[in-house]
């Protein structure tokens, strides 16, 4: 039986799943002292704070309509039957005026950083709202969702530097194929109810061991681009014990999962790449600063 009552911050916070902002937010904070430190500016809180309203607006959007739009697929799935918005916690309505009042907040946050981070903003919006549907006609949803969360590195860069250069591009590039493989693994609990409602993910595609062996594939790619941003950035100790700490929580997560015993896929999913970004992101930091 639902339960209705007066929605609050905190079913707001839920909706979106706030705490998961751990997955972008790290590689935002890389791009933004990546720029601050590789071109000699002075650090700008201002500009720190409105990057990191970016993130979480953009982040609140994208969630936030992720949720609206796959409200049926939620109700008929036992694993999300208690979400939000079928639970009746939150109305379809109060979900769409969230999501647009984020974008707006996004959008004006972008302005205030640059005039480049304000024109790109809607094709920002656009990338991240886009994801929520990719499963609907494409396998390859979980690369939409890495590419949305692969600006917050380059658009963190941006709003320091308002132009494009290598490194932080490398950056958003291991975010997408490291967000690619841990969602692949996050997949595997739907494998049956997405087969049923058509819906397109390659667990439901390729089975669970093949799925699995993609994530492998994945990370290592993301693992290679992390080697050649050391290489290029000309990072020192700190990075590669970061970069090391990194690679083990990855390869940690593919052996805690596997075709036959998919019970701790939500510790490989939540809490090692938690770890692994935080980790990352501090020792990449300490590096740019105590070389």
């Amino acid at each position: 039986m639902p339960v209705v009552r007066n929605s609050k911050i905190a079913d707001y916070f839920s909706l979106v799943k706030i705490n998961h902002t751990i997955f972008s937010l790290p590689f935002a904070l890389i791009g933004f002292f990546l720029a601050v430190n590789s071109n000699h500016y002075d650090l700008s809180i201002r500009s720190l704070v409105l990057v990191l309203f970016c993130v979480l607006f953009a982040r609140n959007a994208a969630m936030g309509f992720n949720r609206y739009v796959d409200r049926e697929f939620d109700k008929k799935n036992p694993r999300t039957a208690l979400r939000e918005i079928p639970n009746e916690v939150i109305t379809p309505g109060s979900a769409l005026l969230f999501v647009i009042i984020n974008a707006v907040l996004f959008i004006m946050s972008s302005y205030l950083l640059n005039f480049l981070c304000f024109l790109l903003s809607p094709l920002a919006l656009l990338v991240v709202l886009g994801y929520s549907l990719t499963k609907r006609f494409t396998y390859l949803s979980h690369v939409f969702l890495g590419l949305g969360l692969a600006l917050a590195p380059i658009g963190a860069y941006l709003a320091v530097t308002a132009r494009f250069e290598l490194l932080p591009v490398i950056y958003s590039f291991i975010v997408i194929f490291w967000v690619a493989g841990f969602d692949i693994l996050y997949a595997l609990q739907d494998i049956e109810f997405d087969r049923k409602e058509k819906l397109k993910s390659l667990p439901a595609r390729l089975g669970r061991t093949k799925a699995l062996v993609l994530s492998l594939l994945f990370h290592l790619f993301a693992l290679i681009l992390v080697a050649a941003g050391g290489i290029i950035g000309g990072f020192h100790l700190l990075y590669w014990i970061g970069a090391a700490i990194f690679a083990i929580l990855l390869c940690y997560e593919h052996i805690i999962v596997k075709p036959t015993d998919i019970s701790r896929v939500n510790l490989a999913f939540a809490t090692m790449n938690g770890m692994a970004s935080v980790i990352f992101a501090c020792f990449l930091i300490a590096d740019l600063y105590l070389r």
